[in-house]
């Protein structure tokens, strides 16, 4: 049964979802990521401190501040991507390493087309510089000088669109479509438009291995649930598609976290249809999304044990709370933290826990998806 907690503006839970199972997704990815110069899986750091704090036997934080040279996970999704479609307009089989890809793409005139708040534009950006092709980054009006030179660095033309991020990622699909040398590498699905993002949801695949591997290696079985930050649901599907398929009983939980400013996830769990969302300036500027991608919303309408918002200052908190545990996360990866705290303490906290199958000898794993601000622009870009 679907529930809402006494009280609770921000809290949904379904406990039947740790029953429901799915096909497993793709794995292709991680050999590619591994060919990637300077890859090596990121961090699962243990904090003590926060597992007495949560009542739990551990806290793993999944630390995402450098991963591939960037500070955030986006690349993982991105890179698979990009490779994907170039290999596809050369005719290219199997999958092709960096140096075919690039040869490859050099045959014929080329841009990457994306839209972003952050870090999903950055990582095209740099795949594209990688590739010796263009790239076209369409962001929204309020992006930060910062944010906009990060992603100008990787050598991407830059566009500052009127409006939010919606009408960004409009013109960045517009360009693609009037454009014959555009291709759109879009972490975000929609009616006939599902290939590339289902591509980079394959790309976060290897973020789970790497928890899994992690895990194994320490002796510590299965996590007993899995925090994750949700804007348009892409990082959400691959975590539930991954858990869901592994064929354990129970399977882990999975709890998904939003800004109280742009619930999207929520709001469509309550009403049980896909919903859009009127947002507001959040900090979790990689959280603000208004709407789901289609492809992740079955995955969280059958999948998602939990869903919960959190305030900015909830968020800011635990910046400053991981940071002084040695953990560099800005607020949309921190969010799991918030999250976390306002999902297993505080009043009415029991209920909570029993629904997300929660108990002192659980294993929590927070997903930390971004590096702090001084790493380069905030959030993992509004489509996790």
């Amino acid at each position: 049964m679907d529930t809402l907690g006494a009280g609770q503006d921000g809290w949904f839970a379904r406990p039947a979802a740790r029953r429901w199972r799915c096909a497993a997704p793709s794995e292709s990815a991680r050999s590619f990521h591994a060919s990637l110069p300077g890859y090596s899986p990121t961090p699962l750091v243990g904090l003590p401190s926060l597992a007495e704090e949560l009542g739990v036997s551990r806290v793993l934080v999944k630390d995402e501040s450098s991963r591939l040279g960037l500070p955030a996970f986006k690349v993982l999704g991105a890179s698979w991507a990009v490779s994907r479609v170039v290999a596809r307009r050369a005719g290219l089989a199997g999958t092709p390493g960096l140096a075919a890809l690039k040869e490859a793409a050099g045959g014929a005139p080329l841009t990457l087309v994306t839209a972003t708040d952050g870090n999903h534009g950055r990582a095209v950006a740099k795949m594209a510089s990688l590739l010796g092709i263009r790239s076209y980054v369409v962001v929204p009006q309020v992006m930060s000088d910062q944010a906009a030179a990060g992603i100008a660095a990787e050598g991407a033309d830059v566009v500052r669109n009127d409006g939010d991020y919606d009408a960004a990622l409009r013109r960045a699909a517009g360009h693609a479509r009037t454009h014959p040398d555009a291709e759109l590498v879009q972490d975000v699905a929609w009616p006939g438009y599902e290939e590339v993002p289902g591509w980079i949801v394959e790309g976060y695949a290897t973020l789970c291995l790497e928890v899994d591997e992690a895990m194994a290696r320490d002796g510590l079985g299965r996590p007993g649930l899995v925090v994750v930050p949700v804007g348009v649901g892409s990082l959400a599907q691959a975590v539930i598609a991954h858990y869901r398929s592994r064929g354990t009983d129970p399977a882990p939980g999975v709890l998904s976290v939003e800004p109280d400013t742009a619930a999207c996830a929520l709001a469509s769990l309550r009403r049980g249809v896909p919903c859009s969302v009127r947002t507001r300036d959040t900090i979790m500027t990689g959280l603000n999304c208004g709407t789901l991608s289609t492809a992740a919303w079955p995955y969280l309408r059958e999948g998602l044990d939990g869903a919960v918002s959190v305030r900015d200052e909830e968020a800011a908190r635990a910046v400053e709370d991981l940071a002084a545990l040695g953990v560099s996360s800005g607020p949309s990866g921190a969010a799991t933290l918030a999250g976390a705290r306002a999902a297993l303490t505080g009043a009415g906290a029991a209920g909570r826990r029993a629904q997300l199958g929660v108990d002192p000898g659980s294993v929590v794993v927070l997903l930390s998806t971004e590096g702090g601000p001084a790493q380069g622009p905030s959030g993992p870009g509004p489509h996790d």
